[in-house]
């Protein structure tokens, strides 16, 4: 039996970070991330680049290399609030902007305020996004069911106490398990709590069977997941995205590189 139940090099656990604004305590952040090789992504607003207390312009490439930038609109508006004219002119501007500075596609972002509705899905959806974080914690490790309303597992006030759940996590029954932890850099100094980041980047950064990647690669995974194809005898995968999927069958490992037709063994 097949089950879609890996991450990349077949590992069941993954993990990211989502931290939105772009203040200027990203820089503190990311230093103590790269130490222990924790990656994520950084949803900025384009309007406040290089303002007082923010990150400048042309710092992006390099500050944020090996993670993800990511938009979170122009002016930071509560989009449930907002005519659809600004829904997508406040998120595509954004997107622009901070493809003009960084270099690729921006293909994902987070609620301002946390503010969303069904019209703003819509419209998100309509002009290409891929996934969009809300502020709503599940306490889950479980993919969403609608990337466009992604609920992050904890606030990281929590992430210590889910980092050691994840850990702990016994795979009886094997599944993908996704800690996804958001906040703001600069919470970390106005509670003066940057050991807690600290601890957390070393406990979950020393752990050899967990995944770290940017919401981005999360989604980009789910979706070469999805795209795979089968044979109705299933013996045969097709993978026609351009990036390996690795899966179990029958409680053995397998990997279908980009592009290939696998004939599987253990069916």
């Amino acid at each position: 039996m097949i089950r879609f139940d890996r991450f990349p090099q077949g590992k069941h656990k993954a993990v990211t970070l989502s931290y939105d604004d772009g203040r200027d305590f990203d820089r503190r952040m990311v230093a103590i991330m790269n130490r222990h090789g924790v990656r994520g992504t950084f949803h900025l607003n384009s309007a406040r680049l290089s303002s007082p207390g923010y990150v400048e312009s042309a710092e992006l490439a390099d500050l944020f290399a090996g993670h993800e930038v990511s938009a979170h609109t122009v002016n930071h508006p509560f989009l449930s609030m907002s005519p659809p004219e600004t829904i997508a002119s406040e998120t595509l501007n954004d997107r622009r902007e901070l493809e003009n500075l960084i270099g690729y596609p921006i293909r994902g972002m987070s609620y301002p305020f946390g503010s969303w509705n069904q019209e703003v899905v819509a419209i998100l959806r309509a002009t290409g996004m891929e996934y969009a974080r809300t502020t709503q914690s599940s306490g889950l490790f479980d993919m969403p069911a609608d990337f466009l309303v992604w609920k992050p597992t904890c606030h990281h006030r929590e992430m210590l106490a889910y980092a050691q759940k994840l850990i702990d996590l016994q795979m009886r029954h094997t599944r993908m398990a996704l800690l996804y932890v958001w906040g703001h850099s600069y919470e970390f100094d106005n509670h003066q709590n940057w050991q807690e980041l600290e601890q957390f980047c070393r406990l979950i950064g020393s752990q050899t069977d967990i995944w770290f990647a940017t919401n981005i690669e999360i989604v980009a995974y789910m979706q070469a997941v999805q795209r795979l194809r089968c044979s109705v005898s299933g013996q045969l995968v097709h993978n026609p995205s351009a990036i390996p999927v690795w899966f179990s069958v029958n409680g053995h490992q397998e990997v279908v590189q980009a592009g290939e037709t696998k004939k599987l063994a253990h069916v």
